[in-house]
């Protein structure tokens, strides 16, 4: 399946759907969930469009989506489909909805056979100047490009963690080790898709400030802002482990 055409609908649909919400955030319906994160109208509103493009080109897809949970496919009840779409319509909500943040993205990963093949990461406000930042990666042809560029891979380490975790958590003791290992840690929950992203690829050439990260660790990461960062770290040569990814050098 060429998928070249559905992201770039989606890369122009999604900017347009974000950039109006965000125009309105004052006025938008927002309510917690019962893990305690947010959800909007807008990631509803975006989520519902995602699928119907994706249904476009792919009339009998199985989704699973986290906002209205499995779309036409129940786990744990229907036969598992090969092909899985799997959405998150805003990964960083509580980001989304702060007029002075730009840490929220929507992403969109199609699985094979339970293994991640192909990403869509749209960050419409990332980059320098408030900026778009999309990446696009092919695990069959080995490829990621940001903004229609070849990505640029980490060369040097930088001593720098990603070990996301509710504010309402406790420090666990793995936070010690790493600290006394030398490694400055980002503990606040954003968007984890960003975080693996920026483990995974420099893209200070989009975003001058963005952070970098040698290690991504985060315990019981959910599918749906977790898979599009496995894809990455998978094409870019990342040690993978379940809860972690970390960078072979």
């Amino acid at each position: 399946m060429n998928l070249d055409p559905l992201w770039s609908d989606l890369t122009t649909e999604l900017s347009g759907v974000l950039a109006a919400y965000r125009s309105r955030l004052a006025e938008l319906d927002v309510r917690e969930k019962v893990d305690h994160t947010l959800l909007t109208e807008a990631d509803l509103a975006v989520e519902d469009m995602v699928i119907s493009n994706i249904r476009a080109v792919d009339p009998d897809a199985r989704v699973l989506a986290e906002e209205s949970g499995s779309g036409s496919w129940r786990p744990g009840h229907d036969e598992e489909p090969e092909r899985i779409w799997v959405i998150d319509p805003i990964d960083g909500t509580a980001e989304f909805v702060n007029p002075r943040s730009t840490e929220f993205c929507s992403v969109v990963c199609l699985l094979e056979r339970r293994e991640p093949v192909a990403a869509l990461i749209v960050a419409p406000e990332l980059g320098d100047g408030g900026s778009p930042v999309v990446v696009v990666a092919s695990r069959a042809d080995r490829t990621i490009t940001v903004n229609g560029r070849p990505a640029t891979y980490h060369r040097a380490p930088v001593r720098v963690a990603s070990l996301t975790r509710s504010a309402r958590s406790e420090a666990p003791p793995h936070e010690t080790g790493m600290a006394e290992a030398g490694y400055a840690l980002k503990t606040r929950t954003t968007s984890q898709t960003l975080d693996m992203l920026r483990t995974a690829l420099d893209i200070t050439a989009f975003a001058t400030d963005a952070p970098r990260f040698d290690l991504f660790y985060r315990p019981r990461q959910k599918v749906w802002d977790g898979l599009a960062g496995l894809c990455l770290g998978e094409i870019v040569g990342l040690i993978l482990q379940p809860g972690i990814v970390i960078t072979a050098r």
